[in-house]
């Protein structure tokens, strides 16, 4: 009679996004870690609409480890997000880790990486060093993270790689949706996580074009702005409106005394109908109305106060009990 079946401690999400990915080489390289270690694992490999030769891969490994591994298909392209929630829809691991689709580091880098989990950490962010792709390629890196230390005031070094380890609970208390995959270990952090940002040895990475077409970059600066409003902002929605609302009651209002001052010094006559009072009107009314909105956010949040929590206590310790009281007279 065969011994029944270990739980599964670690769940590997890997979103598949081209018909040619590594998905042998990805699950064979962690898997053996995961074996070393002796710690059980699944993989989900999540098929962002593709096929090909990486769905044959992942059909002959699910034959090969039966219900270790499991391949999923998307009828459409939905994004990396996406992929990642389906996966963890399915995932049963207390652990869960992201994969790109191919073997981006040393694969011994990722027991290390385990092991801070084991130490205490939340969550843990592979950091490449060594870096083998293109020089193009690491400037724009190192600008796009240089920028995400400067506004969200954290200190990631490389949050473009997305070999990570984690906790469930991480995925559990955070929202991924859009392109806020990329953003998940400065996210996690301002849960309240633990987050730790590991060094690891760089060995490979995925052939493409390394220049983007203007839109690519400005949606990513389009993702830094939502990033920072989620990460500063969430909970305190009348700080950003009423400061941007702020500044356009003040443009308006200036815009105002200085035609009036004009016109009863120098110019007399009728102001309405001159294009500079419009805009100062126009202005002035925006900022009153963007000031409301974050009022009616501020109204929100109050309601919903009791359901919000923007921290995680790591360890609690008390004291003995008091003693029984006092014993009885006589």
């Amino acid at each position: 009679m065969s011994a029944p079946a270990r739980p599964v401690e670690i769940s590997v999400i890997v979103p598949v996004r081209t018909t040619h990915a590594h998905v042998r080489e990805v699950c064979t390289a962690l898997a053996e870690v995961m074996d070393r270690l002796g710690r059980s694992w699944e993989f989900i490999f999540v098929f962002d609409g593709v096929r090909g030769e990486a769905w044959r891969q992942a059909e002959q490994l699910a034959t090969l480890h039966g219900e270790r591994v499991q391949a999923l298909y998307m009828q459409q392209s939905f994004g990396e997000s996406t992929c990642l929630a389906a996966g963890f829809e399915r995932a049963k691991g207390a652990i869960v880790a992201t994969s790109p689709q191919y073997v981006q580091v040393e694969p011994s880098e990722f027991g290390r990486m385990l092991a801070e989990l084991d130490q205490g950490a939340d969550f843990v962010a592979a950091w490449r060093t060594g870096r083998v792709d293109p020089l193009f390629n690491r400037l724009q890196s190192a600008l796009f993270n240089w920028v995400m230390r400067r506004i969200m005031q954290s200190s990631f070094h490389d949050l473009n790689c997305y070999l990570r380890v984690f906790r469930r609970q991480v995925l559990e208390d955070v929202a991924v949706y859009g392109d806020m995959y990329r953003f998940l270990p400065a996210i996690a952090q301002r849960h309240g996580f633990k987050v730790v940002e590991l060094r690891v040895k760089h060995v490979a990475e995925w052939t493409g074009r390394s220049i983007y077409g203007l839109g690519v970059y400005a949606r990513r600066l389009l993702d830094i702005l939502g990033v920072v409003f989620l990460a500063k902002f969430t909970l305190k929605p009348l700080r950003f409106f009423g400061m941007v609302g702020g500044i356009l009651m003040l443009a308006g209002t200036a815009l105002i005394v200085a035609l009036l001052v004009q016109n009863l010094l120098f110019e007399p006559g009728p102001i309405i109908s001159r294009p500079i009072f419009l805009l100062g009107f126009l202005l002035l009314v925006l900022g009153v109305q963007i000031v409301g909105f974050g009022l009616v956010g501020e109204i929100i949040i109050y309601t919903q106060a009791r359901n919000l929590k923007e921290y995680k206590v790591e360890r609690v310790h008390e004291g003995p009990a008091a003693g029984g009281g006092r014993d009885g007279d006589g």
